[in-house]
């Protein structure tokens, strides 16, 4: 019988190399607890794909610096893991002559049907669409239904919204929410678009040239920014943004500050990647053979 773990997210000192020795994560310490909604913040080559693919079982990581419900899971293995980034989307089977519904079915709409109808309701899917015929913002909402029907306890996402609408992009939102508020599961969710987040996540990990500048409950982090508004007489003024996009402003704009010009810095290849087979899971063969070869 398999025993219930929470699905909490954490590292411990997690480092990664790449195979060309260049750095890609930095004594990275971080735990995020059942039911957290999570954003990942940071500019460009922060290291948040790193991050999440590591934790998604896309790279392996050393012993003992992830552990996933509590165990690791590159010894241990873990089922409920899903994680949806660059290679994910540019599957080529979402271009060809094919139906949503053939689609959907395919990767277990007959068998989970409500969650099926609620997610072609909350992406306004029209399940008469063939693939090879529809607008890229389309095509990313049969994706992520796709992605989604089957239930997950952690939910990886790497910039998989930039092609929806707003509004679009506001109700699948509302739908993570209402996953983590309805079931237990977590959400780790790495962006750069900030509309319709204020109030969303629980939790906001600041990462800056591989490592984790500082991380928290977001509430806090918010009300810190408040604090020191309030105190400081000279750029104390907000911008109109949201309390949340004040926040990562002022992080990226101090991070800018802090790593000068981009030619003085070598990061390693985080926008390369490999297939491991499907969405999520740990194929550690696969694995381990992939990275034998790289």
């Amino acid at each position: 019988m398999a025993t219930h773990r929470p699905p909490t997210v954490s590292t411990s000192s997690l480092t990664y190399t790449f195979p060309d020795r260049s750095m890609g994560l930095s004594d990275i310490t971080l735990s995020l607890p059942s039911r957290s909604r999570t954003l990942l913040i940071g500019a460009n080559g922060a290291g948040k794909t790193t991050l999440l693919r590591l934790l998604a079982g896309k790279k392996l990581a050393p012993r003992n610096s992830i552990e996933i419900g509590g165990v690791d899971p590159f010894t241990t293995g873990l089922e409920g893991v899903t994680y949806l980034g660059l290679e994910w989307v540019l599957n080529a089977i979402v271009r060809i002559d094919i139906g949503v519904d053939e689609l959907l079915a395919s990767v277990g709409g007959n068998t989970y049907p409500d969650r099926r109808d609620e997610l072609v309701s909350v992406l306004d899917i029209d399940t008469n669409w063939r693939m090879h015929a529809v607008s890229d913002g389309e095509r990313r909402r049969v994706q992520l239904a796709m992605g989604l029907i089957r239930p997950w306890t952690i939910l990886l996402l790497d910039e998989i919204t930039v092609d929806l609408d707003v509004w679009s992009r506001s109700q699948f939102l509302g739908f993570l929410r209402r996953e983590t508020e309805t079931r237990e599961c977590t959400v780790v969710y790495a962006t750069h678009i900030l509309d319709n987040l204020a109030g969303w996540p629980t939790h906001l990990v600041h990462m800056h040239l591989g490592t984790v500048k500082e991380w928290g409950r977001a509430e806090d982090m918010l009300r810190k920014l408040e604090e020191e508004k309030g105190d400081n007489k000279e750029g104390g003024e907000w911008t109109g943004n949201s309390k949340l996009g004040e926040l990562v402003l002022g992080w990226l704009r101090d991070d800018l500050k802090e790593r000068g010009p981009r030619s003085q810095h070598k990061r390693g290849p985080e926008g390369l990647s490999y297939i491991t087979g499907g969405i999520g899971g740990y194929g550690l063969e696969s694995m381990a053979k992939l990275e034998e070869e790289r």
